[in-house]
């Protein structure tokens, strides 16, 4: 037994102490748990055991240096395939660094057979490092001391594992997006995918999940997922080493109460095979719940409500949105209530209702209507009885309103399976209608209340305004005493009697909202716009009734000067202007009704039997729809939800969804939008997503929470606002105190008697004053921004561009850099075939005899270069039937090998199926020709006709790989195959060889093709002054063959997903402001690094929530809308600005009478009428942005654009090329940016400009083609 656990270099770790004098001297062994076969061990300073003979044996590490690797999923797939093999106890490797770390057992494997074993993957591997770790019987140490620990085991409560059938992953990209997303999850300790066994084994902590939780967690990320065990198991020990003190004699000394703080050295961690994810423990007690909040009239309204809803106790955010009319609420549900908090907003003097309250996202709600409802017991029993099945989260039943609000799980079950519940139990139930939301929406409340007051006002106001213009005009009673005519004393006139008659009930009836609102403001010590209009009116109001009692009372000689006609005119003009206002609010979430009202609401319900015959069908309504119900949708009707047709063909109108305009084909296998239009025929659909899940329901929740966000300005705004009616207030005192001083002293007026003097400069002072009053508007401060991002956001839903909120609208517009992502952005994200080289004499072996042999081969593999070749095979020949095929074997990373037999009787079956003619037609390949197939652009290249291949084969050894798989079957490879090889790898494509019976037939090439508008997106771009980058973790010579083909003369290649994040960083340093566009898991970190993260929509799920603005489809044209939909709603803000301060700046000192010395002076009803005028206007400004057009490849197609494609198509195109995050060279401002799209300008104008790396690159290239090799790609990328 060995007395030290030694490190690589030799170096004591840890020396075996004696045991202490106080315990027995027999040792103990502190072994973990031995891992089962699929557990791996990750080692830091020591190595655990896999198989029980580790225990036994040495371990042997071994460090490989490996060349060829990309991305993660090479990382994943040496780490996942190596690993798996006996006795190989751990292996990590470093993508960055090109190397590789293994432990394995010495009396199994060799270093040689390891680096042997990477290098049959397909990359290049060779031993670089050699250690041993001799750990024998794992370790052995003495019994831990309770006050100086050597090692200690994690006390934990034991965790539950579920082990989870997943079905639907295709490649390890799924399988990360797996790990990552759901091992991210609070309470997931560790999570293991396998993309082989279609399985997942996840640990768990029992206090937090369940194991039917778990499984939906993966279900809800579009995999079909199902629990197959749920067991308690006890957890793998982790160990703590310490270093122990310089001479450890005694290591629990007898005085020492408190254990020692020694440095830690390192862990020895047993865990299985994939990532121990941590998070923060969030509350458990914190929900957020919506609500719809009407009465609110500008942003004063809202700072009022946040500002005493945010006092609450246990209420930790408020966001209120003043067009939306919604509020946001995260509260503490142990302090305070979603209830408690509807009626503080309701005691505040708006009326609160409750739509949403999320306390598990996860989760659909369901509320229903119970009838025969009488006692408690009644509702204690429908709970209970709810809350034991399977999938029921939370069930609440009211006796007073008779409702039940269910919350649960739809992939467990469904709405209608609820209501069976109840009524089994002798309870009715039925769905309780949901209209508040569009209630909301529309305004339509809203505006009847203002109508209604208008017309109240109107009936009084008109005849007001005759007597105003008879009396004080015409006639100019006021002035002129004897022209008055008085009704039982002198001191009351005809006019002040009908003005007071008519002024009442406008007073009373008209003005009823604003004084409910106001005292509600007042008692909570805010100051709104009602307050404003309150005072005027009242003040008003007060003075002509007490005026006029003293002058009958002290029988005054005339009737005094009163402001009767100022109430019924202010209430008129404003009761017409928020009718106006509510009116074009409505308009303003336009887009949103539209979304929402594309909903369904009924489908229909059938059934099928064995041979696919309908047996019965039931109209339910859409809410009751489950999980896999088959709907039937007929021609002329909405799609009901989202799912996949199984039966029927039709095309299906998504253009307000998609922005498609052109109707989508469906056929058995397509999936379908709920909410888009079937065309012409019958389709059976299968639900696949309903509720909340479906992609409808998606949109709207983006748009509403788009609508509640605030953009930056708006935050100012409203801060303006707060503080603008208490500065008004104070203005009109002013203005009252000034007018009065200045009349009182005027030299024309000092013959006047003093009373009568008075009285004339009260007058005009309090008409100036409550002019002021009426005048000031801080609904168009507050309306300007809210109302341009509601359309914008708006207009960008009905467009397909789905914008976060008010903060990535307004950043867009400042984005100097575009940074794309390659896979699946630029490119489709999936290999396709694009050549074929043949070097057979085309009368003996035809292109589809060779497809379909090439087809067959592939048809049995998983690899995504197999799927392709297959998918082309299955295209030209129309879905063939293979032929039979045995001895398959796949060599991972090279290719694969297979026996194919009664080839003649199956081509022949193909042939006649496929043609009029009996005997088959070997058609010639059309040497440097297009094959004609739809959708798919395939050249075809004769590059030797030799006779080496028997005619028509009936059986034959297929062998489809590398050039290393045709070695190692024995099978020539010519220099011509070698030359075409090598020059297809120029191209950054895939090549592969396809030998018949040993002898090469074929090189295929395969490549993720870029996107047909992807050219002309980064054109535009680029002469819209912005720099574009492309960012991306492909190989240098396939980053750069794309860039050359789009556009894009800077490009960073080989970049880690957490060298992306960096990137972005690093741009932003250099003054940048940078948009992201992405699709994938490994760009979400970049995504929400960057100023605009912009999102893929068929992309995945955590990408889009990093993302600040969501693309539906998948049209790269769409970013450019998206930046011009940004720049016009920002101008538009800008504008409404502009309006409402300089109609404040210039409307309140021509209220307060700053013109009147040149006998101009603004009446109270015209403040009132202009205030009216204010608001609407920045609404109506607003609603402008619906005129926007989103940029079509048609409009965009420029002849500029012509010879800038020309130019690109010479290949002279300039690209540099950066690896990882090497940025020497690299432009470092906008500045640059501009001089690069102006030397883009010229070169693409000139077209014969080319830079002296290209030059050299490609004479380099030529010189190269005669002798392929790794010394011509290693000299390429020198140059490069």
């Amino acid at each position: 037994m060995s007395e030290n656990v030694s490190l690589l270099d030799g170096s004591p770790l840890l020396p075996r102490p004696p045991p202490p004098p106080s315990r027995p001297s027999s040792t103990n062994t502190l072994i973990p748990r031995p891992p089962s076969k699929n557990d791996q061990i990750l080692v830091d300073f020591g190595v655990g055991s896999k198989d029980n003979e580790a225990k036994k044996n040495d371990v042997k590490e071994v460090m490989l240096e490996i060349k060829g690797m990309t991305c993660h999923s090479c990382v994943n797939n040496i780490q996942d395939h190596i690993g798996a093999k006996p006795g190989i106890y751990s292996i990590q490797v470093n993508l960055k660094d090109e190397n590789g770390k293994v432990s394995f057992d010495p009396e199994k494997w060799t270093d040689e057979r390891v680096a042997e074993a990477v290098d049959d993957m397909g990359f290049e591997c060779k031993v670089i490092q050699v250690g041993e770790l001799v750990i024998r019987n794992l370790l052995v140490l003495p019994p831990p001391c309770p006050f100086d620990p050597i090692m200690t085991e994690s006390k934990k409560k034991k965790p539950r594992r579920a082990i989870v059938s997943i079905d639907g992953m295709t490649c390890h990209a799924c399988v990360n997006n797996i790990q990552d997303t759901v091992g991210s999850k609070d309470g997931i300790q560790k999570i293991v995918v396998s993309l082989e066994q279609k399985q997942g084994t996840i640990d768990y902590d029992p206090e937090k999940w369940t194991g039917e939780q778990v499984a939906e967690a993966v279900d809800d990320m579009g995999f079909e997922c199902k629990l197959i065990q749920d067991q308690e198991f006890s957890e793998p020990a982790t160990i703590e080493i310490t270093k122990l003190p310089p001479t450890p004699k005694k290591i629990c000394p007898p005085d020492t109460k408190s254990p020692r703080k020694f440095e830690t050295d390192g862990r020895v961690e047993l865990r299985l095979n994939g990532v121990k994810y941590s998070k923060a423990d969030s509350s458990e007690h914190l929900e957020k719940c919506t609500y719809s909040v009407q009465g609110m009239t500008c942003a004063s309204c809202v700072q009022y409500i946040e500002r005493n809803v945010s006092k609450m106790d246990g209420v930790h955010s408020i966001v209120v949105a003043l067009i939306a009319a919604k509020a946001e609420v995260i509260y503490d549900n142990r302090e305070t209530s979603a209830d408690a908090i509807a009626e503080q907003m309701t005691d505040l003097g708006y009326t609160a209702t409750l739509l949403d309250s999320a306390g598990n996202s996860n989760l659909n709600k369901i509320r229903l209507i119970i009838g025969n409802l009488s006692t408690e017991n009644d509702a204690n029993r429908i709970e209970s009885h709810v809350l034991s099945k399977r999938g029921i989260d939370s069930c609440s039943v009211s006796i007073a309103t008779s409702m039940a609000l269910v919350e649960f799980s739809s992939e467990l079950i469904g709405p209608r399976d609820i209501i069976q519940v109840i009524e089994s139990l002798g309870f009715s139930a039925e769905l309780a209608t949901k209209n508040d939301q569009m209630r909301s929406l529309d305004h339509s409340e809203d505006v009847e209340k203002w109508r209604n007051t208008f017309l109240i006002s109107l009936v009084c106001g008109v005849p007001v305004m005759v007597i105003m213009i008879i009396f004080h005009w015409i006639l100019h009673t006021p002035m002129h005493p004897e022209k008055q005519t008085p009704i039982f004393t002198p001191a009351l006139s005809l006019d002040n009697f009908l003005l007071l008659i008519l002024c009442t009930p406008v007073q009373i009836f008209g003005g009823r909202y604003f004084y409910a609102a106001s005292w509600k403001a007042i008692k909570h010590g805010n100051a709104n716009m009602d307050v404003l209009i309150v005072l005027a009116t009242t003040i008003a109001y007060t003075y002509s009734i007490v005026v006029l009692l003293l002058a009958i009372v002290f029988k005054w000689p005339s009737s005094p000067m009163t402001f009767f006609d100022v109430p019924p005119m202010l209430i008129v003009f404003i009761a017409l202007g928020r009718m106006l206002e509510h009116k074009a609010k409505g308009k303003t979430s336009e887009a949103l009704s539209k979304l929402m009202s594309l909903q369904a609401k009924e489908a229909t319900l059938v059934t099928m039997d064995t041979e696919g015959r309908l047996t019965s069908e039931k109209g339910i309504n859409i809410e009751l729809v489950q999980r896999d119900d088959l709907i039937k949708v007929v021609p002329g009707a909405k799609v009901p939800v989202d799912g996949v047709v199984i039966d029927g063909k039709s095309s299906a109108d998504e253009s307000f969804i998609t922005g498609e305009s052109m109707p989508v084909v469906k056929k058995p296998g397509s999936t379908v939008i709920g909410g888009s239009v079937n065309q012409k025929g019958v389709l059976i659909v299968k639900a696949t997503h309903v509720g909340k899940d479906s992609t409808l329901s998606q949109i709207v929740r983006l748009v509403e929470e788009a609508q509640t966000n605030r953009a930056p300005i708006q935050q100012l705004a409203d801060r303006i606002a707060g503080y603008f009616v208490p500065c008004v207030i104070g203005l009109s005192l002013l203005t009252l105190a000034v007018w009065i001083l200045i009349e009182y002293n005027l030299e024309r007026n000092a013959n006047m008697p003093p009373g009568l003097r008075f009285e004339e400069a009260l007058k005009i002072a309090f008409e100036a004053a409550i002019t002021v009053l009426a005048i000031a508007c801080p609904c168009s401060l507050g309306l300007a921004t809210p109302t341009a991002v509601m359309v914008g956001t708006g207009v960008g839903a009905a467009n397909g561009i789905l914008i976060k909120g008010g903060e990535p609208l307004e950043s867009v517009h400042k984005v100097t850099t575009i940074v794309f992502d390659k896979t699946g952005t630029i490119t489709e994200g999936r290999p396709r075939v694009v050549q074929i080289a043949s070097f057979v004499n085309p009368s003996l072996m035809s292109l589809k005899l060779m497809t379909f042999l090439a087809g067959a081969t592939e048809a049995l593999s998983e690899h995504p270069i197999g799927n392709a070749i297959s998918a082309f095979a299955k295209q030209l020949l129309k879905d063939p039937t293979w032929p039979k095929t045995s001895k398959f074997h796949v060599d991972s990373g090279h290719g694969v090998i297979c026996k194919i037999e009664e080839i003649r009787q199956s081509f022949a079956s193909l042939v006649l199926n496929g043609s009029t003619s009996s005997s088959p037609e070997i058609p010639r390949i059309p040497d440097g020709q297009t094959l004609p197939i739809p959708g798919t652009e395939v050249l075809l290249l004769q590059v030797s006709s030799r006779d080496v291949v028997q005619p028509n084969p009936d059986t034959a050894k297929i062998v489809i790989g590398t050039e290393r798989m045709m070695e190692k079957n024995g099978i020539f490879v010519s220099d011509v195959v070698k030359m075409t090889l090598a020059e297809e790898q120029r191209k950054g494509h895939i090549s592969v060889i396809c030998a018949i019976n040993e002898e090469v037939v074929s090189v295929i090439s395969i490549a993720d093709q870029v996107k047909k508008e992807a050219s002309l997106a980064i054109y535009t771009l680029r002469e819209m002054g912005l720099r574009v980058v492309l960012l991306t973790g492909d190989n240098s010579k396939t980053a750069e063959s794309t860039a050359k083909q789009v556009g894009i003369d800077e490009v960073f290649a080989e970049v880690l997903p957490n060298q992306k994040q960096e990137k972005i960083k690093q741009l932003k340093e250099y003054g940048n402001k940078v948009a992201m566009i992405g699709d994938g898991v490994n760009d979400s970190p970049a995504l929400a690094e960057a100023n605009v993260g912009i999102a893929i929509a068929a992309g995945s799920d955590v990408a889009i929530e990093s993302a600040g603005i969501v693309l539906v489809r998948n049209d790269l044209i769409d970013v450019v809308g998206a930046i011009k939909l940004s720049k016009m709603t920002t101008r538009r803000i800008r504008l409404n600005f502009l309006f409402a301060i300089i109609y404040n700046a210039i409307g309140i000192p021509i209220a307060a009478g700053v013109f009147r010395p040149f006998g101009f002076m603004l009446q109270p009803w015209m403040a009132a009428a202009a205030m009216a005028l204010s608001s609407v206007s920045v609404v109506s400004s607003s609603l402008l942005l619906k005129n926007f057009r989103k940029p079509t490849v048609a409009n965009l197609y420029t002849p500029a654009f012509k010879r800038h494609q020309k130019f690109l198509e010479s290949g002279r195109f300039h690209v540099e090329v950066h690896r990882g995050l090497d940025d020497s060279g690299v432009f470092r401002g906008h500045a640059s940016s501009k001089l690069s799209v102006w030397s883009s300008k010229v070169g693409s104008l000139l077209g014969s400009t080319t830079s002296i790396v290209s030059g050299a690159s490609a004479k380099k290239q030529r010189l190269l083609d005669g002798g392929a090799g790794s010394a011509g790609s290693d000299l390429e990328d020198l140059i490069v």
